[in-house]
């Protein structure tokens, strides 16, 4: 045998290749099924992967933290008020945050705490009527992903419902369907919250009202535009020549297909209602002093933020978190369930 030079090698070099027939059924790669295919692609996700280990610290604390401190958020100390954050561990280094001390306008560094006399540490400081913000704050953080979920429940039970059955049905049933959808969406959410308020006292129910009134018409218009699509497929056409029911083949057939992008939309929509709520009670519209929401606190912080801007600070970097991580959640998520983003 020559190569292109003209040399030739001797056939002592050449050696047939020897093929393993067993070899041609060996799976290189796991087989996974979707839930565990999407997991994957999500834990290669550094952002979704840390904002979900964030968010369920934010959850945790939640919960407990209103015991850490040992202080009664409800409780008034009118010789306590306006202190800033102190920590007993790192209260001795000037350059630190937490420290117990607040510069005023004139750039003086006062120290509250040694003025007058308060021995006990208030980690994020108190409010104007000398009440523990570390308390009020993850109280707040709980009525706000109450009202948040709640809000997102009834918007995932009634919107995917209302979307499938209109989009499976068709016809003069979407046609109708569809125009209270869009009757609802031309209502700004502003005006159907006055009008509640009005009727019904300010707080939980009043939002998680009005946040369910219009909130689920997304996931309808989401959910109808999917079954539209699946509802010629060959899967769903034979379980109906088999006889099942249009309810059973919605929901056993049609439902399990559209899992991925219920979740996603619930995902967007939780940090949309997070904010909703936030903005409300900021305007006084939603939740009322004495109670705690993160609107609240950030109402409150707002009036007195020059003097004492840690007030406003804290409260809202963690409502910026939790609609940070969740959004990020959201994307990964996305792209986990899309199937082109598959390598």
């Amino acid at each position: 045998m020559a190569n292109h030079s003209g040399k030739r090698f001797p056939k002592e070099m050449f050696e047939p290749a020897h093929y393993d027939e067993s070899l041609g059924e060996k799976i290189e790669k796991p087989s996974l099924n979707f839930w565990q295919d999407a997991w994957l692609r999500v834990k290669k996700n550094k952002a979704a992967i840390i904002s979900l280990v964030l968010l369920t610290m934010l959850i945790i604390m939640a919960f407990i933290g209103p015991y850490l401190s040992g202080y009664d958020g409800d409780v008034q100390r009118a010789e306590h008020n306006n202190l800033p954050p102190r920590i007993e561990a790192i209260q001795h280094i000037d350059w630190l945050p937490f420290n117990g001390t607040i510069t005023n306008r004139e750039g003086e560094t006062l120290t509250p705490y040694e003025d007058r006399q308060v021995e006990e540490s208030y980690w994020f400081g108190t409010d104007q009527f000398g009440r523990d913000l570390f308390t009020r704050l993850w109280e707040g953080v709980q009525i706000s992903l109450l009202i948040a979920f709640l809000a997102t429940a009834i918007d995932m039970i009634f919107g995917v419902s209302y979307g499938a059955i209109s989009g499976y049905f068709g016809g003069r049933v979407d046609n109708i369907m569809q125009r209270i959808i869009e009757i609802l969406m031309g209502i700004p959410n502003l005006v159907i919250v006055i009008l509640l308020i009005l009727i019904l006292e300010p707080g939980i129910l009043s939002i998680t009202i009005a946040l369910a009134i219009t909130g689920w018409t997304t996931m309808a218009r989401v959910v109808r535009g999917q079954v539209l699509k699946l509802k010629n497929e060959e899967f769903a056409l034979a379980s109906k020549t088999l006889g099942a029911t249009n309810i059973r083949i919605i929901f056993k057939h049609l439902m399990p297909n559209m899992v991925g992008v219920i979740i996603i939309n619930t995902m967007f929509t939780i940090p949309n209602a997070i904010f909703f709520e936030a903005f409300l009670s900021f305007i006084g519209l939603g939740l009322q002093p004495p109670d705690a929401s993160l609107g609240t606190l950030i109402e409150s912080g707002f009036k007195s933020l020059l003097l004492y801007p840690y007030q406003l600070i804290i409260p809202s970097i963690v409502i910026s978190l939790l609609m940070i991580t969740f959004n990020l959640i959201a994307d990964g998520l996305r792209d986990a369930f899309d199937p082109k983003m598959r390598d």
